[in-house]
């Protein structure tokens, strides 16, 4: 299913962005060295209540996962990257720590992800790996404008990745969010241009490039959910909700603070 929002869904799905950036920024503060990622995913569950949305993640049990979620974020650190369980982890200075946040408000869903090292010790390839991936991500939401296609937003985010010598893994990527979270179109962090669906203003895409240190394989944790680099090689995965407008693209889950 694609979706094209009307001018009063966009406007709650700039609410609901907000509420995601918000929310994610809030967490990044408080993930420091000691912290345990189950705390991380009580925190989640309070602000998403306290604002009246409801987690996209709680109850989600799709064909890739061994569902239900269960929780309310996604938290990934060091050599995961994707779908990352909470558990019984206290973060290390240096971690390399993913928060990948998904809600709903007033029925419209928005998804973001950041990727932040934790603590004083910074390791520079670490550092390399989620400025490439945000890089790639304003690659591709300076690509989405109505008449381009899906294949322009692929391209220009594998250009960046490629550039940079990391693999792709084309398995997981971006995809339409609009009244559920997970919708057509697929957005691939690597296409050719000209290919795919054409953009239309009112159309909601959740943009996310991801990459792993040196290789584009992966193996699950036996929670059933984790994604792992297979050789234990170092991720990084930045992802914003954008809509499409006249005249280009606008983020929404940027905080307001």
């Amino acid at each position: 299913m694609i979706e094209i929002l009307t001018p009063d869904e966009l406007d709650r799905a700039r609410a609901t962005g907000a509420l995601v950036g918000d929310i994610l920024h809030a967490l990044k503060a408080r993930a420091t060295v000691g912290t345990n990622l189950l705390d991380i995913d009580r925190w989640a569950k309070q602000m998403i209540e306290d604002a009246g949305a409801e987690s996209c993640y709680v109850d989600y049990a799709p064909s890739f996962g061994d569902g239900p979620f269960g929780h309310y974020i996604c938290t990934a650190v060091n050599d995961a990257v994707l779908h990352g369980m909470p558990h019984d982890y206290t973060l290390a200075d240096g971690d390399l720590l993913t928060l990948d946040l998904a809600v709903s408000l007033r029925g419209i869903a928005a998804d973001a992800a950041i990727s932040f090292i934790v603590g004083a010790t910074r390791d520079p390839e670490d550092e390399r790996l989620i400025e490439t991936t945000e890089r790639a991500l304003a690659a591709g939401i300076a690509a989405a404008r109505p008449g381009a296609r899906i294949g322009d937003i692929s391209r220009a985010i594998g250009t960046v990745l490629k550039a940079e010598g990391y693999p792709i893994n084309m398995e997981f990527g971006g995809h339409g969010i609009g009244s559920t979270m997970h919708q057509d179109p697929h957005v691939a962090n690597n296409g050719r241009p000209g290919r795919g669906y054409v953009l239309r203003p009112g159309l909601l895409l959740a943009l996310e490039p991801w990459i792993m240190a040196d290789t584009d394989e992966l193996v699950t944790d036996a929670d059933g959910w984790t994604l792992r680099s297979a050789t234990g090689a170092r991720t990084a995965h930045t992802e914003h909700t954008v809509a499409i407008t006249e005249t280009g693209a606008e983020i929404l889950t940027l905080p307001t603070r």
